[in-house]
């Protein structure tokens, strides 16, 4: 087994079912003997986390697109220089539910914040570090909101958007992997988790 460490994101709407395969992931790199480190965004560090808060909760307070935006990469900074790296310093793999494609897909097509902005903080926050790999969930944004409401109930203030805010965010999604399909591998999501994860799996094979 190579002890490369690689950066591997996970990327979806919500229900897309990251957190699911995430788990799948570890267990199966793991059992192989990869050092594996697992982690989130927004959050992934204590301070970071304490960011992803505010957020996603609702509050008296409208947050504008672009002041989302900062905060994103505020957390995905402190996440980065805290945990992610130093994790890949020490050869690990680390496996993160979300990372800069998805503020270009949420904030970017969902929100309409500019292109240029998002493309310019990435390269302020994380200069040189991209993913090995991204694995786009992919399935029809109503199923994929039929599946988060059913299994969180009151969701967040990102589930709170309506059908076509996602519809938005998985034609991004899209058109970063036909535009990067060296680093990103569109999955199909809608099936069963064990296919989505041997689908996964196939996806990193060239890395393992």
């Amino acid at each position: 087994m190579s002890a490369i460490a690689r950066f591997i994101t996970l990327e979806g709407i919500e229900g897309a079912g990251k957190s699911t395969l995430a788990r799948a992931l570890d267990g199966t790199l793991r059992a192989r003997g990869v050092a594996v480190v697992m982690t989130r965004e927004p959050g992934g560090s204590p301070l970071a986390e304490q960011l992803r808060t505010l957020l996603l909760a609702r509050g008296p307070e409208r947050i504008t697109p672009t002041a989302e935006t900062l905060l994103m990469f505020a957390a995905r900074s402190i996440h980065i220089e805290n945990k992610i790296r130093p994790a890949l310093e020490q050869g690990s793999w680390v496996i993160c539910d979300r990372f800069t494609d998805a503020t270009r897909a949420y904030q970017g097509a969902g929100r309409g914040v500019d292109a240029g902005l998002i493309e310019g903080l990435a390269q302020a926050v994380h200069p040189g570090l991209w993913p090995h790999r991204t694995l786009v969930l992919d399935l029809p944004a109503a199923l994929g909101l039929a599946r988060a409401r059913a299994r969180r109930g009151a969701g967040d203030r990102f589930e709170d958007e309506d059908q076509r805010f996602f519809e938005r965010v998985r034609m991004r999604y899209r058109e970063i992997a036909d535009a990067e399909p060296q680093r990103v591998r569109l999955i199909d999501a809608s099936a069963a988790p064990e296919i989505v994860a041997a689908s996964a799996l196939n996806a990193l094979s060239d890395l393992l």
